[in-house]
């Protein structure tokens, strides 16, 4: 489980295929304090540690991605010099400040503008059909990792989109700041809207 409160940001260092993606990251996290095995998010993606070290070009773990993976998240975002919000998994006792995120793509959103307002950055995302019934005003929604709260939701004949208000604070310490329009963008929905859904499917 995380928060959806980033921690770092992560520079993908070295891909190397080998059927699945084996990614190193390059990170601040001192590598004594991660266990093999343990889960880290990737912009949103829970990946699993598999090894980890320290070298001349700074402190670094690694981590497999699978095809499945691969396909469900956003393009480009697998490639070498991206760069990533990271989330280590939260500890019983951890200060709960975005949201409950479990670290599972549910869908791949475009985004549409990047508008600065006063200090703030109004974006704007499309998403598909079948996210958007998740998605509504005052919710909670994860982008690339990013615990962050909807502005407003418009529904179209050519889609859904949602606004989002970035404020100074997120723009500076996560990668939402490189968004510009045309970037996929890794979309989980609220679980408490996943469950909600479920219920409905089931009462029908």
């Amino acid at each position: 489980m995380f928060t959806g409160i980033v921690t770092d940001i992560g520079t993908i260092r070295s891909i190397e295929h080998r059927g699945d993606l084996r990614v190193v990251v390059e990170c601040s996290y001192d590598p004594e304090t991660i266990d093999i095995g343990a889960s880290i998010a990737c912009s949103g993606v829970c990946l699993t540690v598999i090894d980890k070290g320290r070298d001349t070009g700074g402190n670094w773990f690694a981590v497999d991605v699978s095809g499945e993976t691969q396909s469900c998240t956003a393009q480009g975002q697998w490639s070498e010099g991206r760069r990533l919000n990271l989330e280590r998994a939260l500890k019983v006792g951890d200060e709960l400040g975005g949201h409950i995120v479990t670290g599972h793509v549910d869908g791949i959103g475009a985004v549409i503008s990047v508008t600065p307002i006063g200090d703030s950055h109004l974006v704007t995302v499309k998403v598909s059909r079948d996210i958007a019934p998740f998605v509504a005003a005052k919710g909670s929604i994860t982008v690339d990792g990013v615990s962050l709260t909807v502005n407003s939701v418009t529904d179209s004949a050519d889609g859904t989109r949602f606004t989002l208000n970035i404020i100074p604070h997120t723009w500076d310490v996560t990668t939402l700041a490189e968004l510009v329009e045309g970037r996929a963008v890794n979309l989980e929905i609220d679980v408490l809207a996943r469950y909600l859904k479920r219920m409905e499917e089931v009462r029908g």
